[in-house]
């Protein structure tokens, strides 16, 4: 094989496949990147769950297929001076020529690497990529890092004809996000783990294309864009049904700056100890909103913020993390929390933004 190309496209090439390789020793292959030159290059790599391809522009001598360890090919591209770079087959290995050096790497018998999933048989759906990129990026957090229930590590995507709607949960607070930019219609719903969810949100910050496709069938999820194609598989469960836990009405609600809940959040966080406990205590009739928090070894805090508070009073303590998180999906200067009652979730949403929805359920105590 021989092709040359810029070292911008084959690197980003490169550092998006790496992030997707295997890492069974059994199978040393999977631990590569097959670079497979023919009329351009792909730059493909899998672990057997999830797998990448990019095509690559360049200038093309000679076709041929290799398959070399990402981690060396990966910090041999970042070390190489100079625009332009040569791939070039010697022996059974892969030599790359850049202005003033060449460097040789040993490659790996190629023959075992798996061919990636093909095309997908559902009906692929466009949609913006920037909202899809913000869907997921506003919802995964709150996905469980445990795979031991499936469907709570992952993050369930629903496409309906004009909206895309990503929601996580992992039982102690759920986060639902919805945005309207889809064309070609259609209807469907998968549920992606989490860590691929997290491999597409990369990926999606690093493609040019205005454009995303996704393809969704039985067993798997392809997005594709800009001579890039992703692979996931996907969870063979069901999502719960999350929209009967939202309340639909509160017991007392309070609407504050966004940027002072935080800041206050933040202080709290120090004076929580590990426990990590924050109380919220809201008295409208005394227009009164505390957040308080305490710890043996460290001391306690009581701050009052300014909230317009209606409802009925109630006293609460929730996990500070699970409440600060969500503040970062949520664009609006203003915050809206309701309190459905004691022992029963807190939802926080924007003000004047319905599309984006946060659940937490509060402690014991």
């Amino acid at each position: 094989m021989q092709f040359t190309t810029t070292k911008e496209k084959i690197l980003n090439a490169v550092l998006i496949a790496e992030r997707i390789v295997g890492k069974k020793e059994s199978l040393p292959v999977l631990s590569c990147i097959l670079l497979d030159v023919g009329k351009e290059l792909s730059v493909k790599s899998t672990n057997l769950e999830a797998g990448v391809e990019v095509v690559v522009t360049g200038d093309v001598g000679e076709r041929g297929v290799v398959a070399v360890p990402a981690s060396i090919l990966s910090q041999t591209l970042r070390a190489v001076s100079g625009d332009k770079v040569a791939l070039k087959s010697e022996g059974a290995n892969l030599l790359i020529e850049a202005r003033g050096s060449k460097t040789l790497i040993k490659a790996v018998p190629h023959d075992e690497f798996p061919a990636l999933s093909a095309e997908g048989k559902g009906k692929g759906i466009r949609l913006s990529r920037e909202m899809t990129l913000h869907a997921l990026q506003s919802v995964a957090y709150a996905a469980s890092s445990s795979m031991i229930r499936p469907e709570l590590g992952s993050v369930y995507i629903k496409v309906d004809d004009a909206k895309v709607i990503a929601v996580a949960t992992d039982s102690f607070r759920l986060a639902e996000k919805a945005v309207s930019d889809a064309s070609g219609g259609g209807s469907e719903d998968v549920l992606v783990p989490l860590k691929h969810a997290q491999e597409l949100m990369h990926i999606l910050e690093r493609v040019s294309s205005e454009q995303v496709e996704l393809s969704i069938d039985e067993s798997q999820l392809i997005l594709s864009a800009d001579g890039l194609r992703f692979t996931s598989r996907i969870i063979d469960g069901t999502f719960p049904n999350y929209k009967e836990i939202i309340p639909k009405t509160f017991t007392t609600e309070a609407t504050l700056l966004k940027s002072d809940f935080a800041e206050t959040l933040r202080k709290a966080r120090v004076f929580s100890g590990a426990d990590q406990h924050v109380g919220f205590h809201v008295y409208p009739k005394k227009k009164v909103f505390d957040v308080t928090a305490q710890s043996a070894a460290i001391g306690e805090m009581s701050d009052s913020l300014e909230a317009a508070v209606s409802g009925d009073d109630i006293d609460v303590n929730f996990h500070i993390g699970y409440v600060a998180d969500c503040l970062q999906s949520i664009p609006s200067d203003s915050i809206i929390l309701g309190f459905s009652g004691a022992g029963k979730p807190l939802v926080l949403r924007g003000v004047s933004d319905a599309t984006f929805t946060y659940l937490v359920m509060p402690l014991n105590r």
